[in-house]
């Protein structure tokens, strides 16, 4: 995306300078980039958001996305489909429920599955989504983050940011039990800073 940065006119007469409107440069294009809700940078090539709606497609697709992970069990939208087919962006469904209820357990498998399919950079630029971006989103980031050396209160104060009021104790007891013992032989090739 790029963004081009204006000179302001001032006028002699006032000491006001008149400030360019916001959008103007969008508007000028025909397009408007409106990112999705929760949208985020999680590292290099890849992002993580709330659900993807037809205003935030020229956003999209000014990232130049290859993937789309989404992390719900319902059938992805086909104005979404449709998208992503005319962009050449590869969709990968992990179906986790969304359930509040405390008994019900985050499969431990399918964000293994995720993971792989996150650290491929083959896959990047990609997109991590649920619905809002907040439970099932924030625990494959934090298990990523496991996988970075993050410490874990960095990585809870992260899930803490998007999840706000809604955070749950179950998804953080996730993350912090999650093994990460089978990725040792997984490539990191992109960043993985210590915090």
């Amino acid at each position: 995306m790029k963004i081009e940065s204006g000179e302001q006119e001032v006028s002699t007469a006032s000491p006001v300078a008149k400030a360019p409107e916001i959008g103007d440069e969008n508007e000028r294009c025909g397009e408007a980039f409106v990112p999705p809700l929760n949208f985020a940078m999680v590292d290099n090539g890849v992002f993580r958001s709330g659900f993807p709606h037809s205003p935030n497609f020229s956003f999209l697709k000014s990232l130049g996305l290859r993937s789309v992970i989404y992390l719900c069990p319902e059938p992805y939208p086909e104005e979404n489909k449709e998208f992503l087919r005319a962009n050449g962006i590869r969709l990968f469904q992990f179906g986790i429920d969304g359930s509040q209820e405390p008994y019900v357990k985050i499969p431990e498998h399918t964000i293994r599955e995720a993971l792989r399919v996150v650290l491929d950079v083959r896959n990047h630029p990609l997109l991590i989504h649920c619905k809002r971006g907040k439970h099932r989103t924030g625990c494959l980031v934090g298990c990523l983050r496991r996988l970075q050396r993050w410490c874990l209160t960095s990585i809870f104060d992260e899930y803490q940011r998007f999840a706000a009021a809604k955070a749950r104790v179950s998804d953080q007891r996730f993350i912090e039990a999650f093994d990460i013992s089978s990725f040792k032989n997984c490539p990191m090739s992109f960043s993985c800073s210590k915090r």
